[in-house]
């Protein structure tokens, strides 16, 4: 009786956006791959670094064509493991941060298929540190909570109801609701003065942020028409952001040749 051969699918990390986020590993992976399944997140620069040869599937829940909701992970990443192929199955920010990689590990488990998970950076630090804000602060926040905008369907319980009402609130997938969100902020407690803060496509290079208060927040980012995917930061470390010095001597500078 011959052997089965199975292949092995890596639950990688793509990380915000930026390829130079990437981890050593992670780049490593996708360079050696013969397949890169990939979400709508996954930035063209990143699929890139794949061999030419490197069949390339888009499995993300919005891709054209798309009808494996009903499952934990698109079929096509299954199959290609079992006929003995290296499969990375690339997820924007981080799998295990809203990410479903814990729904695609199962089902990877439940078809006896190996597999590996590699981190990447979530889109919450990417955002962060692209705009300078420190998550947490000695002086205003020694916590800080990611939540989902959306709560599963069937789900009782008020979206933001486990909430706590300090340390910096991080939302995933927010902007569709941002109002809403608002509101049920504020009737919980939070005050409307907290400086909040939307960021776009962070660490790329159309990357757009507003920042306001909790008041005025979806009022500032609707007026600006600001594009999902987008990280909503909500907390007093937002007012903490620093400027870089050397970004604002270049910006002076540019200013000062451009007159």
């Amino acid at each position: 009786m011959r052997a089965i051969v199975r292949g092995k699918v890596w639950l990688v990390g793509a990380g915000p956006g930026d390829p130079e986020l990437l981890t050593v590993k992670a780049a490593r992976l996708i360079g050696d791959a013969d397949v890169l399944a990939y979400d709508e997140l996954v930035s063209a620069e990143i699929l890139a670094l794949g061999r030419s040869d490197a069949e390339r599937i888009a499995v993300g829940r919005r891709a054209s064509g798309c009808r494996h909701h009903e499952a934990k992970i698109h079929p096509e990443v299954i199959l290609a493991a079992l006929a003995g192929k290296t499969v990375v199955r690339l997820k924007g920010g981080d799998p295990f941060v809203f990410g479903r990689g814990g729904e695609e590990a199962e089902e990877l488990a439940a078809a006896r298929v190996p597999f590996e998970v590699v981190p990447g950076i979530s889109a919450a630090l990417g955002a962060a540190a692209q705009m300078h804000i420190p998550l947490t602060h000695r002086d205003c926040a020694a916590s800080v909570t990611f939540a989902t905008a959306h709560a599963r369907e069937g789900e009782g319980r008020p979206l933001l109801s486990v909430v706590p009402l300090d340390g910096t609130l991080v939302l995933y997938m927010g902007l569709g609701r941002l109002a809403a969100i608002c509101e049920d902020l504020l009737a919980q407690g939070r005050s409307a003065d907290t400086p909040a803060c939307v960021v776009s496509n962070a660490t790329r290079p159309n990357a757009k942020s507003v920042f306001a208060t909790l008041g005025t927040l979806a009022a500032v980012a609707s007026a600006t028409e600001i594009e999902a995917p987008a990280i909503v930061m909500v907390g007093e470390v937002v007012g903490k952001r620093v400027e870089s010095p050397v970004a604002v001597a270049l910006a002076s500078s540019r200013s000062r040749v451009a007159s």
